[in-house]
């Protein structure tokens, strides 16, 4: 079972501020649960004037208690309260033609819920193309907002694996004649029951991850106009500044990561 949700709004910031924002988005006042953020591979490319960024987020994270209950003790083991999770981010800009495009995943319990989140920035169309040449991101003349567009698509291959092997003992069981036992005797198939339990399972589990999905999205679009705002206000330093003040009241002055 697939699902998808797509979503379309604008920040009333020019795309310049907009992009750079969105590699300083983390911490802030809506992203307390981001552990850390490492760039594990960067490449500009000088024929194109494309930025292409692979980074990966440590983010404070459990299954939630809603898909918990749908699923069968013991089947995720000790990794539901683990409560980290690895979330893998790919990024390519465009300043030239005025556009951003981003990819977000998760690596963990992809079994259960895979969560695959898209989006595209964009400068409006007919502001002009081209780079502005000052070196405020907030005075760019070319264009006020920035628009964008979401996408979101949730996969649930929960059970899938069993449901498979099933199929498969069917098939040679068909292959293989049966001697008639008499309808008292019969083998009883369970095939048809058991795929439909299973996408009953995979519809609810995908439900829950949409909800969580929507409200995501609510607050990372708050947190981006905090960071935005910042860089309004005071640039470069205030937006750092914020962090640094984020960073100590969500996890005190040693960070996310206590000395032993």
């Amino acid at each position: 079972m697939v699902k998808f949700y797509e979503n379309s709004f604008s920040y009333e910031y020019p795309f310049s501020a907009v992009s750079l924002a969105y590699f300083l988005r983390y911490p802030n006042p809506y992203a307390t649960h981001v552990l850390s953020t490492d760039v594990i591979d960067r490449h500009f490319d000088p024929s194109s004037q494309r930025l292409s960024t692979t980074r990966l987020h440590l983010k404070k994270s459990k299954i939630p208690p809603a898909i918990l209950k749908l699923l069968p003790k013991g089947i995720v083991g000790a990794s539901s309260d683990a409560g980290q999770s690895y979330i893998l981010e790919k990024s390519v800009v465009d300043i030239r033609e005025g556009w951003m495009k981003t990819e977000s995943k998760n690596l963990e319990w992809t079994s259960i819920l895979s969560v695959i989140e898209k989006q595209t920035y964009r400068r409006p169309m007919g502001s002009g193309s081209g780079a502005s040449k000052s070196t405020d991101v907030m005075d760019d003349t070319k264009d006020r907002d920035t628009n964008v567009t979401t996408t979101v698509t949730l996969v649930s291959r929960f059970g899938q694996n069993r449901v498979t092997t099933n199929r498969r003992k069917e098939g040679l069981a068909t292959a293989i004649p049966e001697v008639s036992l008499g309808e008292e005797n019969a083998p009883v198939r369970r095939g048809f029951f058991s795929t439909w339990s299973t996408s009953s399972m995979q519809r609810s589990i995908e439900q829950v991850g949409l909800r969580r999905a929507r409200d995501a999205l609510v607050k990372s679009k708050d947190g981006m106009n905090v960071v935005l705002e910042r860089l309004r206000l005071g640039g470069l330093v205030e937006v750092l500044e914020g962090m640094r003040r984020d960073r100590e009241a969500a996890f005190g002055r040693e960070g996310p990561w206590k000395r032993a």
